[in-house]
């Protein structure tokens, strides 16, 4: 894998040379979805950490991830993950859900961050906003290992819940597409309308059309 292609120390380096002794990065999985909850995952890595096939989980084979999920968690400082449900995002809006996520998944690291590194361009939204110490780094799941590190623990744990899903309503085929909008998945919700774990809010184009 060519390197410069690859995420890599220099942000974490450059925090911690303003000072901060613990780096957490911190990304998300699953704002997309039609269906299941919103997963971040937290990360301090120790420094120097050398993992050779992490990258962007969107980069990495199944496989791959699942690998480096074990990787990750055998080798880290701290790491977290936590979920918002579908019905709290309904509730209120899914940028307010991504950061509500991320900041429950920093709060759980022990020991805690100084600094995190978060994915994005976002930090707030309507109802919530990131309080530890940050800075948003577009891209970086791309640019930082830390943030790399978190973006596999938050897709392997979401796609884990739902595979479990899958076994609770199984005619949505839900372990295939992950409750993305493929055709399959909108051709099961025209055959057996939402279930609880839709988020309705994502629904209503497909409703209007339906209704239409």
């Amino acid at each position: 894998m060519d390197k410069k292609n690859r995420p890599s120390w220099e942000l974490e380096e450059a925090a911690h040379q303003k000072g901060y002794a613990l780096v957490c990065g911190c990304d998300e999985a699953g704002a997309g979805p039609l269906a299941g909850p919103v997963y971040a995952g937290a990360v301090i890595l120790p420094e120097g950490l050398e993992l050779p096939y992490l990258n962007d989980s969107k980069q990495v084979t199944p496989k791959r991830r699942d690998a480096l999920f074990d990787e990750i968690i055998a080798s880290a400082v701290a790491w977290a993950v936590a979920s918002v449900s579908p019905e709290e995002i309904d509730d209120t809006d899914i940028l307010s859900a991504r950061i509500k996520a991320m900041q429950l998944a920093i709060d759980k690291l022990a020991p805690a961050p100084d600094y995190a590194l978060i994915d994005g361009n976002r930090d707030k939204g309507k109802q919530f906003a990131l309080v530890t110490p940050h800075e948003t780094v577009l891209k970086g799941d791309g640019r930082s290992l830390s943030i790399a590190a978190a973006s596999i623990l938050a897709k392997v744990s979401r796609d884990r819940t739902m595979e479990e899903l899958a076994e609770q309503y199984p005619e949505y085929r839900f372990e295939q597409h992950k409750g993305y909008g493929t055709k399959l998945h909108y051709a099961m919700l025209d055959r057996y309308g939402p279930s609880p774990v839709h988020r309705r809010t994502f629904l209503k184009k497909w409703e209007a059309a339906r209704h239409g």
